[in-house]
């Protein structure tokens, strides 16, 4: 079965994805309500993993609830967590819900987490999932035993453009084509004139690509991210724009930045689409597409 979101990456559209983080916990309200706002307003809705390596309510469960609300879902898997049985066997339920879009990840280590003293996993990293995954709709585990049923995923992965030497994401990116990728969602970009020098040599590839868009909510943010986040670098002008708003009018201005660049993107057709990231801040994605002229 082929997803919706396929379509429409292959319908030529200019495709919106966004994330949603699952709870610490199981009260899903809030959630629930990020779910119902976006689902109709986005082509689909990515659901993070333990994203930073902290423990939360599981992608796969949220990826469920998405499906429940009437949404399409992007399962983030990583291999950090789960072995090749565990990460194998998730797939199966998966799809057996109806879930066939699935980014894979290799995931952040768990000394950035709240849990400092789990044992990482990585028993496979995320171009060798997009392999178990391609392997898995052949009709094989990667045991090499026969699989009783059919599968069919929009596999995808990430890259980070504003890596810092870029040389060795263009290789991680070229593997991970390779095995098997239909779709690239990227990390944050802010310079764009960087990001078409990086589109240049990715449109050679037969690979959707998706701008990843995190919603700017103050200077310190911006500066915490250049500081702290690999491969984030928010320019200097965009730092200095954000601390000349006005008090109390940092996030309006972060939302007019978004959609701004946004807006560049589509108008210039950088690339396929745009990934939005209002991380803990979901409401805000319909104010985003609104500055940038998508709603």
């Amino acid at each position: 079965m082929v997803s919706n979101f396929k379509k429409a990456l292959e319908s030529g559209k200019f495709v919106v994805t966004c994330e949603i983080a699952p709870p610490k916990g199981t009260n899903l309200e809030k959630m629930r309500h990020h779910i119902e706002l976006l689902k109709d307003k986005v082509d689909a809705t990515n659901i993070t993993d333990h994203q930073s390596s902290v423990m939360r309510f599981p992608s796969l469960g949220g990826a469920l609830l998405v499906k429940e609300c009437g949404g399409e879902p992007i399962l983030q898997m990583t291999c950090r967590d789960r072995n090749r049985l565990a990460l194998q066997a998730d797939l199966l339920f998966a799809y057996s819900r109806g879930i066939n879009n699935v980014l894979c990840l290799t995931g952040d280590s768990v000394i950035f987490g709240d849990h400092k003293e789990a044992k990482g996993v990585f028993d496979l990293d995320s171009s060798q999932l997009i392999m178990a995954i391609r392997k898995m709709e052949k009709g094989k585990d990667l045991g090499g035993n026969d699989l009783d049923g059919e599968l069919e995923f929009c596999a995808g992965a990430i890259v980070t453009p504003e890596a810092n030497p870029l040389e060795p994401q263009l290789i991680k990116f070229e593997k991970k084509i390779d095995a098997g990728a239909e779709f690239i969602q990227t990390q944050a970009v802010y310079d764009l004139d960087n990001f078409k020098k990086f589109m240049d040599y990715a449109r050679e590839f037969p690979v959707k690509i998706l701008a990843g868009i995190i919603l700017l909510t103050s200077a310190p943010m911006a500066r915490f991210m250049n500081k702290n986040v690999a491969g984030v670098n928010v320019p200097q002008n965009l730092i200095d724009e954000m601390a000349s708003a006005p008090k109390g009018k940092a996030i309006e201005k972060g939302i007019e930045i978004a959609g701004r660049m946004i807006r560049r993107i589509r108008q210039e057709r950088m690339c396929d689409g745009v990934h939005i990231m209002a991380i803990g801040r979901e409401e805000l994605v319909p104010d985003i597409m609104s500055a940038a002229g998508l709603l």
